[in-house]
């Protein structure tokens, strides 16, 4: 090959996970080229490869939304003070992270503005405009945005000030419509982020110390990290006909009569994105579950001798061919980089499958295939390429799952006192399941002695058995 540049340092070793994970989590994120600090407090960039992440897992989740009969709108990204003042649980949940627009330009605004923290205030008086009739029902609506939240603490994808997500709110003429509605989407998500993410969920209600500020009843998804704690991965709301008394919002029923709609909201967030890189990632990177990579296979030509250049890069090109678009195959030919250095790199960014192609494999008719998951070879002739390749990728997404199942379930105790709880937290993390009758006063206990808090109350508990609420702590 041509000369090779010097790239040791973009491919230095990470910080073991082991070493100090929270470092090792910044490392990754920003060596992997998922994003970077931005020159704005609290803020990142997401640079083109995590955003190529984000559109994968937008584009698979907005498909399941559309097809349960939501529509995309979208809603302006300040909010006058008035309207958010409406709601005073709501305003004191958000208080402390709302920032605030106050000038026009030189001149002072007669009226605050928010930069919406979330957008309930908004969309609300909106439907209050919209709904007359029970025929206007029921309003289901998504917004792809983003939202401002002043955080004290930030860590990249996990807690910024500014982040991406889709928000869900909807309207329905009774409370069995709105129950529905907030359970289906809470199957929606699941299904997204276990076929999708190969994250397994534990899914159900929270407390009421722990739900949504204005809302009847918050449902959540959540995972476990590598670390042990817990992530929030996504959030469904029944919110009842608190916000459509606030905002008067009403319809005529078929009788005739005036009726308060009843609401839902729900949401998950770029979050996500560091919710896979602490699920599935090891000491060296990311692994990334094929579903949603940007690169699902990369080819990296080998040639020492510019003689077997040109053999090799012809059986690249009929790689490329044959595969088509079934596979999202990305051809590494740069000269200024060795191969080494090329397996490093995609392996740091979690690419699922390396295709290694010299001029043995060209005389073979094969090429080398290296699995990102667990490094397993195969050697895989060019005509049962485009079989063997997806249906090596979907090994390989079922095998991430499984891998994170089984962590999770290593890593789930059971406690049935408080000092059984204090205990676990003294020396270990993970989640807790802990027999559950709704006692308020004992989780506010467990919270103050341990940190942990109650994440959810299983709908599906599975070896957990009934009855329990699961406690871990935090993102």
């Amino acid at each position: 090959m041509t000369e090779t540049k010097d790239t040791s340092q973009f491919v230095e070793d990470l910080t073991d996970q082991s070493d100090d994970f929270s470092r090792w989590y910044t490392d990754v994120v920003r060596k992997a080229q998922l994003a970077d600090y931005a020159p704005v407090r609290g803020c990142m960039v997401i640079r083109p490869y995590g955003y190529a992440l984000w559109e994968n897992m937008q584009r698979s989740l907005d498909d399941r939304i559309k097809a349960t009969g939501h529509q995309n709108a979208y809603f302006p990204l300040l909010i006058p003070e008035s309207l958010l003042a409406l709601e005073a649980e709501h305003v004191e949940g958000f208080a402390p992270q709302v920032a605030w627009v106050t000038h026009g330009g030189d001149e002072k605004l007669q009226e605050r503005f928010c930069i919406r923290p979330t957008s309930e205030a908004i969309i609300c008086k909106m439907y209050s405009r919209w709904i007359e009739s029970y025929r206007d029902l029921p309003v289901l609506i998504n917004q792809w945005c983003n939202v401002m939240r002043w955080e004290k603490v930030t860590r990249l994808f996990l807690r910024t000030a500014e982040f991406l997500w889709q928000e869900g709110h909807t309207a329905h003429a009774t409370a069995a419509e709105a129950q529905e509605e907030t359970l289906k989407i809470l199957e929606l998500y699941r299904d997204f982020i276990e076929t999708e993410l190969a994250i397994p969920v534990h899914y159900g209600p929270k407390s009421e110390a722990e739900k949504f500020p204005g809302a009847d009843m918050t449902y959540s998804l959540e995972a476990l990290m590598r670390d042990g704690k817990a992530l929030q991965a996504a959030t469904s709301h029944n919110l009842g006909q608190h916000f459509a008394k606030v905002f008067d919002i009403t319809f005529q029923d078929e009788q005739g009569k005036r009726q308060h709609v009843y609401q839902t909201s729900w949401g998950s967030t770029t979050r996500l994105i560091g919710a896979l890189t602490m699920v599935h990632g090891d000491d060296q990177g990311l692994k990334l579950p094929p579903r949603v990579a940007p690169i699902q296979a990369v080819v990296v030509p080998i040639y020492r001798k510019e003689g077997e250049k040109s053999a090799v890069l012809e059986f690249v090109a009929k790689v490329r061919e044959a595969m088509g678009k079934t596979v999202r195959l990305h051809v590494d030919d740069r000269d200024q980089y060795s191969p080494g250095w090329k397996y490093n790199e995609y392996e740091m960014r979690g690419v699922p499958v390396r295709l290694e192609i010299g001029p043995r494999d060209v005389a073979n008719g094969a090429v080398m295939s290296v699995r990102r998951d667990n490094r397993a070879k195969e050697s895989i002739p060019l005509a049962a390429l485009p079989e063997r390749l997806p249906a090596l990728l979907a090994d390989i997404q079922q095998a991430l799952f499984q891998s994170a199942l089984e962590f999770r379930e290593q890593n789930t105790a059971r406690a049935s006192t408080l000092e059984e709880i204090e205990a676990h937290f003294a020396e270990r993390r993970g989640f807790v399941a802990v027999p559950w009758k709704g006692d308020a006063e004992l989780e506010a206990k467990i919270k103050e002695r341990t940190g942990a808090t109650l994440r959810c109350v299983p709908i599906a508990p599975g070896k957990l058995g009934g009855g329990v609420a699961l406690f871990a702590r935090a993102y």
